[in-house]
């Protein structure tokens, strides 16, 4: 069995990842197929996970592939989270994941419906929730495009409340609108198009996926195999890793994850004792990168790439991630954490770094946070999941 060391897998994350100098992504729709997936639960990570990967991007050229050309759409995946993936690769991910989410998200909503009494049994729960479904999608077709607030309007019965944790102190009655909507998305069957704000924004237009794409998301390969595909993109992007890490990424069973994996002879190798995989023909080492810092955003995928981190996290997690796993702002140099960003209300970007790297890896280090002060010229983002050291720095 092949060993693959520490310093290769960093080696291999500067160059595949887009982030090593004289590796960076042409466009926008290069960068996010270089990492499968961009992470799009917080909309400001899409525009920042770009920007970090495309010399001279900005938002104007991130919008264009997302809301003209189309070459990029936001979609439900991996993980039952939003994430930005090229176009041309939605069925796949639709077809490896997001069929198995809208599944379980039926049954969830069902119950959630009968438990609100909305109609007399499961079975009459979800005769009511089918039929709203195509009331909604039948208003959605008529408009072309709308938001929440407008379907809502079309159809009365999206204002039906649930009753949630019912006796609880956090007990709640929030409409059906957002369930339905994300249930008709999560079955591929509309898509979130243009902000209604800002690219801060998280509330979207929707529109029919057959209005916004040629086909929709309906022509996509079976189970199975969109599975292998996508577990060979996982590979040759985040490769080597566990199954362990394959199988938390893409949110699939063991049994799911094993399958996949033997379907594409991935091969074994060591991983400081445990074991990895890797494509068939990539275990041989990376062209060496040249020294690079990059900073990235809150939950960019580069760090969610797999459930174990420690190769490239070191001591650093308790103040980088929040209490529920999400990762906030991070620098890296040549593969590893070595600190993390944020910005106060003056909005230039202010950083810490959490181990001494050396002069030459802290003027770069201030190199780029200047370049990203430049970049995000006054305006403050500010994560959906926020890090404790982001906090500090934010707040100081």
């Amino acid at each position: 069995m092949a060993r693959i060391s520490v310093d290769e897998r960093r080696a291999r994350l500067g160059r595949r990842h887009r982030l090593g100098a004289g590796c960076q992504a042409a466009d926008p729709v290069e960068a996010a197929a270089s990492m499968v997936a961009l992470h799009a639960t917080d909309p400001a990570t899409v525009h920042l996970s770009v920007a970090a990967r495309v010399p001279g991007s900005d938002v104007a050229a991130t919008e264009r592939a997302l809301y003209d050309d189309r070459s990029l759409i936001r979609m439900l995946g991996m993980r039952r989270t939003v994430f930005v993936v090229p176009t041309p690769f939605a069925p796949v991910v639709q077809a490896a994941c997001t069929d198995d989410i809208a599944v379980k998200q039926r049954k969830l909503l069902v119950k959630h419906l009968n438990e609100a009494g909305v109609a007399e049994g499961v079975e009459a729960c979800g005769r009511w929730l089918a039929a709203v479904e195509e009331s909604t999608a039948t208003a959605l077709a008529l408009r072309g495009s709308a938001t929440a607030q407008e379907l809502s309007a079309d159809e009365p019965r999206l204002r039906t409340r649930l009753s949630m944790a019912a006796g609880k102190t956090y007990a709640a009655q929030p409409y059906v609108t957002s369930r339905v909507l994300f249930q008709l998305s999560a079955e591929g069957r509309i898509v979130r198009g243009r902000p209604l704000g800002t690219w801060l924004s998280g509330q979207h237009q929707w529109s029919p996926s057959a209005d916004w794409l040629p086909g929709g998301l309906g022509d996509r390969p079976v189970a199975d195999e969109a599975r292998v595909t996508l577990a060979r993109a996982w590979l040759s992007s985040f490769g080597p890793g566990t199954a362990a890490d394959l199988q938390w990424w893409a949110g699939w069973t063991g049994g799911q994850t094993k399958k996949a994996l033997a379907a594409v002879e991935a091969v074994e190798v060591e991983l400081d004792g445990q074991v990895g995989y890797v494509l068939p023909g990539d275990e041989a080492p990376e062209v060496p990168v040249e020294p690079w810092v990059a900073f990235l955003p809150g939950l960019d995928p580069t760090p969610m790439g797999w459930k174990e981190r420690d190769w490239f996290l070191g001591p650093h997690k308790s103040k980088l991630f929040d209490t529920t796993g999400n990762i906030g702002p991070t620098i890296w140099a040549d593969g590893r954490i070595i600190g993390g960003w944020g910005q106060p209300e003056s909005g230039e970007v202010r950083y810490k770094l959490l181990e001494d790297v050396g002069h030459d890896t802290t003027a770069l280090v201030e190199s780029e946070a200047a370049r990203w002060t430049a970049w995000l010229a006054g305006v403050r983002v500010t994560p959906r999941f926020r890090s404790p050291l982001e906090k500090q720095l934010s707040n100081g």
